[in-house]
């Protein structure tokens, strides 16, 4: 039944619209005529014919006119999670969306997830997954997180949901503003709260234009700043080659990480490499001009890289060439900020080093909401107080976005998130270098607090997948293992990410481990060993 009236009703919509078209086409050569437009009358013709070929070949499927209440499907006013997954699939095939770096296809491989309790997921058929890269990094307090960010966000959208940013100031602005100005290191100062990394990436990047009155910024090859146009053009990895490479004004540098040569040599010591990659760094500013670069952006520990920890002596030398050239120390702290190292901010790994521009995201609102935040020195903030930053958005400082925002950092202080991943990071990276020894397929890790990442090699020792190649089969049996044993998360292939909620137990960390244990024995067995 429900079959013939959907039949009935595009059938309908089909020969109303046939109907006004001919109608329409009709009155269009009646007027050529009794005006004596007969010039025009060939033309009408054709479009006629071609207006009724469109009709017959592409035949209207909604009768949503402009002058009429849309038509939609009633279980829309059904309450949420009243859906089975039977009508979550078929509605999911009919009504098809895009994946943002995937194929638009993987849709259809995606679990429905249902609910969350700590760091577990549930989908529609019960099955449980352990979090274990907190969604993108992000999702840091675990899925169901305290009351007190419910109640907040609940009571700002029962009295202000929304004001401009330049047109009122809620309470929940001027009290978060103040908060973060107190954790910020320094004489950092929040200056922005805008939706997402990529925009607090933004933000830092117009700020250091206009501050410095500089076009170009340096940034890394192994690095992510998010997917608009200058963060995009930021980006170093892959995701920039989808469109953002020709922004121009954006220079590209080796961090001391590169794949296929060390800096300073073979036999070099890590002082040595340290060094060589600085004076690399600085002659690439000399080439560029000094008086032409704004900022260096850089994340203070590289993300979906491969969680790469800058060595000793590089964070503080990089420090020392943007003090001698004028330039801007921005840096990128999207996915560690907020504890995820065991340090409020990444930075703070690196003894004395203090940036002028922050941008922070994720764990802000450990992923309730969208927010971020992007926060510069004093002598910035100044420079700012007549003049406007030239950056902006309509859901800057959003009220409801930012009483959540309040409501988490006050709960990472009242509860010592980042003392307890400190605390925590002695078994994470034990556990890291259990698996690494147990594995033939693992050629190394790195881990800092509760992040961490393994670098999966073939055979002969090489990697498995470089940025322009399609994944190893292996991979996907892997990845198969990975969701058998009941985890979720993020794939940045070759490397495999560990970053669970700051908020797992030891229990469920050492579980978490053992389920990835069984799925890198399958990635071992998929690559020969």
């Amino acid at each position: 039944m429900e079959h013939v009236e959907t039949r009935f009703l595009i059938g309908a919509s089909f020969c109303h619209g046939f109907a006004v078209a001919c109608l329409g086409m009709l009155w269009s050569i009646f007027r050529s005529r009794r005006w004596g437009l007969e010039a025009t009358t060939s033309l009408t013709r054709t479009s006629l014919v071609s207006n009724l070929i469109c009709l017959l070949v592409f035949p209207q499927a909604k009768n949503n006119f402009a002058d009429s209440n849309p038509e939609v499907d009633p279980a829309h006013f059904q309450p949420l999670g009243s859906w089975t997954s039977d009508k979550l699939n078929a509605s999911r095939k009919e009504n098809p969306f895009m994946m943002t770096f995937d194929s638009g296809s993987a849709r259809h491989n995606v679990p429905n997830m249902t609910h969350g309790e700590g760091v577990y997921l549930y989908d529609c058929h019960g099955k449980q997954y352990l979090d274990w890269t907190s969604q993108a990094v992000c999702a840091n307090l675990g899925h169901d997180i305290p009351k007190a960010l419910v109640d907040a966000a609940a009571h700002q959208m029962t009295q202000l949901p929304f004001v401009y940013g330049g047109m009122g100031v809620t309470e929940v602005r001027t009290r978060l503003n103040q908060l973060i100005s107190e954790i910020l290191p320094g004489d950092l100062r929040a200056a922005v709260y805008p939706s997402s990394g990529a925009e607090a990436n933004e933000a830092g990047i117009m700020m250091a234009r206009r501050f410095t009155g500089r076009q170009k910024v340096i940034s890394w090859y192994r690095s992510y700043h998010g997917a608009t146009a200058n963060a995009g053009a930021a980006t170093g990895d892959y995701r920039r080659w989808y469109g953002s490479d020709g922004v121009p004004g954006f220079v590209k540098a080796f961090n001391p990480f590169p794949l296929f040569f060390t800096h300073g040599g073979k036999n070099a010591s890590e002082e040595e490499q340290v060094q060589a990659a600085l004076n690399m760094l600085e002659e690439q500013i000399l080439n560029e001009g000094p008086d032409n670069v704004a900022s260096i952006v850089m994340e203070s520990v590289v993300g979906t890289g491969g969680c790469l920890v800058m060595p000793p002596g590089y964070m503080q030398g990089i420090r020392a060439l943007c003090d001698e050239y004028g330039i801007l120390m921005h840096i990128d702290e999207v996915m560690v900020g907020f504890g995820r190292t065991g340090k409020l901010f990444g930075f703070q790994n690196y003894e004395g080093v203090m940036p002028d521009i922050v941008s922070t995201a994720k764990g802000i609102t450990a992923a309730a909401i969208p927010m971020s935040m992007t926060a510069c020195n004093e002598e910035i903030m100044e420079f700012f107080a007549d003049k406007p930053l030239g950056w902006g958005s309509t859901y800057q400082a959003h009220p409801v976005a930012m009483a959540v925002a309040y409501e988490n950092i006050k709960y990472l202080i009242q509860n010592n998130i980042v003392g307890r991943v400190a605390g925590m990071a002695p078994l994470f990276e034990a556990c890291m270098q259990k698996l690494a020894n147990d594995h033939p397929c693992i050629k190394q890790y790195r881990a800092i607090g509760m992040f961490g990442c393994f670098d999966v090699q073939t055979l002969s020792g090489a990697n498995p997948k470089l940025q322009h190649e399609a994944a190893h089969d292996a991979f996907a049996k892997y990845k198969a293992a990975f969701i058998e044993n009941g985890l979720v998360g993020l794939h940045r292939f070759p490397h495999i990410h560990c970053a669970p909620p700051l908020s797992i137990t030891e229990e469920e960390l050492i579980d978490g481990f053992q389920r990835l244990d069984r799925a890198l024995d399958v990635l071992d067995d998929a690559l020969g060993f």
